[in-house]
């Protein structure tokens, strides 16, 4: 597990290096779908990961919880999702006596990398008993009406529980969601992206987007509303997949990205997240200009 280079920290992100004592966030994947390095992948950068060699990244996902109860969520449930729960409980601590595994998973659509994880809920792996899985409609519906996730529900596995676009839920006194529907392939479910909330301060989710112009919502006035907004960096640029239609599988370039946020003072909120194993972020720190990439392991505080 990475934790945040010293020299990597931004102080207007208040990300810190250890566990607070108050709500907080804890990244634990910052990779697209497929993870880093990917299926069939030959780069040598790709064959040293696979030998063991070198800084692999997790599929994207986020760690919540709350230290005073006791309580955690995780947006997502990823193909990483093993290794996610265990690094979850390395920072947080293992359940509570009497405690749930988890006291909730947050979906944000159903692309591979985003749901597959739950397959470990089922009788093959924990053999869990209803741990709550918060769903949009279509996402729900998916879940209910599919196998092998219908048996999850049917065992219950998992117990589905409504979400609603732009209405905020509390998943306890101290943290709530709101989730935000986004234009993307939704072939399957919609897609929404997370803001959290905690006493005193709010991080944005937003790992998945067609493209900013397309959602009707600017996305400088939700950068806004949060101190930390960890967004769509999936391809750096247009021409990063030779022999690929990027118009098949659209995200906001980071290049785009990087130009709508250039001259804003929002900048210093962004955290690049959900990148793909061509991404020369992932290996080129020269290719930041100034704009911080999201590192498995850090934590950003919910609280002053």
């Amino acid at each position: 597990m990475r934790f945040l280079p010293l020299f990597l920290l931004f102080a207007c992100a208040t990300v810190h290096v250890a566990p607070p004592t108050e709500p907080y966030v804890v990244v634990l994947g910052i990779a697209q779908d497929g993870g880093y390095p990917q299926a069939g992948c030959r780069r040598t950068d790709c064959v040293e990961l696979f030998e063991g060699r070198g800084d692999s990244a997790l599929v994207a996902s986020l760690g919540i919880v709350d230290p005073s109860t006791g309580q955690r969520w995780i947006i997502d449930a990823t193909p990483d999702f093993p290794r996610q729960l265990h690094a979850l409980e390395r920072i947080a601590g293992e359940p509570r006596k009497g405690a749930p595994l988890l006291d909730g998973i947050l979906l944000t659509h159903a692309h591979i990398g985003h749901y597959l994880g739950l397959a470990h809920l089922g009788r093959e792996v924990l053999g869990t008993r209803d741990v709550p899985v918060y769903a949009m409609p279509r996402m729900r519906a998916y879940l209910e009406q599919n196998g092998p996730w219908s048996q999850l529900v049917s065992l219950h596995n998992i117990t589905l529980r409504s979400l609603s676009a732009g209405t905020t839920i509390a998943l306890n006194e101290h943290l709530s969601v709101t989730p935000l529907v986004v234009p993307h392939r939704d072939e399957f479910s919609e897609t929404v992206g997370y803001i959290v909330r905690g006493p005193s301060r709010a991080i944005l989710w937003l790992p998945d987007i067609d493209k900013w112009e397309k959602w009707e919502t600017p996305i400088e006035s939700v950068v806004e509303q949060v101190d930390v907004a960890y967004v769509d960096a999936t391809f750096y640029s247009a021409a990063e997949l030779p022999g690929r239609d990027l118009r098949e599988i659209p995200h906001p370039t980071v290049e785009e990205t990087m130009q709508r946020f250039a001259t804003s003072p929002l900048r210093s909120r962004i955290r690049l997240v959900h990148l793909n194993q061509s991404n020369p972020l992932l290996r080129d720190a020269s290719k930041r200009r100034e704009f911080a990439v999201a590192q498995e392991g850090e934590i950003v505080s919910l609280a002053k």
